[in-house]
């Protein structure tokens, strides 16, 4: 069978490709992927070839496919799998396989997988370890951010404190404590704030800082603290651009006190030594986001450490039981990952948009592989639909789900746009 995808041949080197795959061994799966997000991961892959670690050196002669954040459904079972799995079921995969040790993970190593294709070959191990990984909630979408909020749900699991006197480490936010998150008005950290409010342990107050009024007004928009404080937590934004003494102001907002959680979404040194300065006592760092600089550093506090048990985490990625978690927060309604989701393409987009990443404003890019389609903002669509009706019908449904994708909008884009070409 016949496949196009985007394929990775070296630093800054990605390539959209039709070739003919392999016929399927009797322990791999052949499947369509509908849906792929683009992950920051992918553009550190491209940007560094061969000197990532998860890629091959010998992709220069043997080139992988792209793209981790997937979602499709199973056209053919291998004879080994098919009293597990079956043609026509929907399905996401867990990248990090950890098989045998290896560094190994779809999207990055492999030549027949990766998110950024029309069909791929799942190859036995994705299954031996478990990740291949059945939605049964609506629509594809979802299940392509389940690997991002999988990340979400792992650091929140990873926090953890101990009583005065006890060093019995109690996993997790403190129950009725205070959350803050700083720099989290973007795409993950609205996840993290979705995941506070609706997953699991539920803090009495939360506090969210950016220093984007725009960022922080759909924020808003998105969780309404009038709402929320119903729900029982007290929900409070933060511009902290022009604010002189950032930690004493965000202290004041938690009634003087330091907080017994910090997640910190950017790799900025002031926001990192924000966060340790108004941890509480047997406060909870968690320094989420990934920095691009192996020499990243900030300033600790370690009288704080000893005298108060302040402590600091980090988190990268998470594991399987994570994403189960993810795909049936979402299959049940309880999560809407589509608050992450600011723009939307075909196939055809992905290279320039995976190169150019960083500079791309906005929260996630979803890849829609079987259509072509420009990567396009969301709040572009009304403009667009002047000139185009698919973006106008797109931009009505929009409107009608708060601005956000939808699954209504997902059918209704796969049964008009432009089939991309082999």
């Amino acid at each position: 069978m016949k496949t196009l995808a985007v394929r990775l041949y070296g630093k800054d080197d990605l390539r959209l490709e039709a070739f003919e795959l392999p016929p399927i061994r009797e322990d791999e799966i052949l499947a369509q992927v509908i849906s792929d997000s683009i992950c920051m991961s992918s553009y550190k892959a491209a940007r560094q070839g061969a000197d990532h670690k998860r890629v091959p050196n010998d992709v220069d002669k043997n080139p992988t496919m792209i793209g981790h954040e997937m979602s499709g459904r199973i056209v053919e079972v291998g004879k080994k799998w098919r009293d597990s799995f079956k043609p026509d079921m929907k399905f996401s995969i867990q990248p990090a396989l950890n098989y045998k040790g290896s560094q190994e993970a779809p999207g990055y190593s492999y030549r027949y997988i990766g998110g950024d294709a029309t069909y791929i070959i799942i190859p036995q191990e994705v299954m031996e370890m478990n990740c291949l990984l059945p939605f049964t909630g609506q629509g594809y979408f979802p299940a392509s951010l389940s690997e991002p909020v999988s990340c979400i749900a792992g650091a929140f699991h990873a926090s953890f404190h101990n009583e005065q006197g006890s060093y019995i480490h109690q996993m997790g936010i403190r129950e009725g404590g205070s959350l803050a998150l700083l720099a989290a008005a973007g795409p993950m950290g609205l996840g993290a704030l979705d995941y506070a409010l609706h997953a699991g342990r539920k803090p009495r107050r939360i506090v969210v800082t950016d220093i984007d009024d725009g960022r922080l007004a759909r924020a808003a928009s998105l969780f309404p603290p009038d709402k929320v404080t119903r729900e029982g937590v007290e929900l409070i934004f933060c511009n902290t651009r022009d604010v002189e003494d950032v930690p004493a102001h965000l202290k004041g907002l938690n009634g003087g006190e330091g907080f017994d959680d910090v997640f910190v979404f950017a790799p900025v040194a002031p926001v990192v030594e924000t966060g340790d300065r108004i941890l509480g006592r047997n406060g909870c760092l968690n320094f989420f986001a990934g920095p691009t600089d192996a020499a990243f550093t900030a300033r600790l506090n370690f009288y704080d450490v000893h005298y108060s048990g302040t402590h600091v985490i980090g988190t990268s990625g998470g594991n399987t039981d994570d994403m189960v978690e993810a795909l049936g927060l979402m299959s049940e309604g309880r999560i809407n990952p589509a608050m992450m989701v600011t723009h939307i393409g075909g196939l055809d987009s992905v290279v320039e948009t995976t190169l150019n990443l960083p500079s791309i404003p906005g929260g996630k890019k979803l890849i829609y592989t079987n259509i072509e389609m420009e990567l396009t903002a969301i709040e572009d669509f009304e403009a667009r639909g002047g000139s185009d009706p698919l973006f106008a019908r797109l931009a009505e449904l929009v409107e009608s789900h708060n601005g956000l994708w939808s699954v209504e909008a997902e059918e209704y884009l796969l049964a008009h746009a432009k089939a991309i070409s082999l």
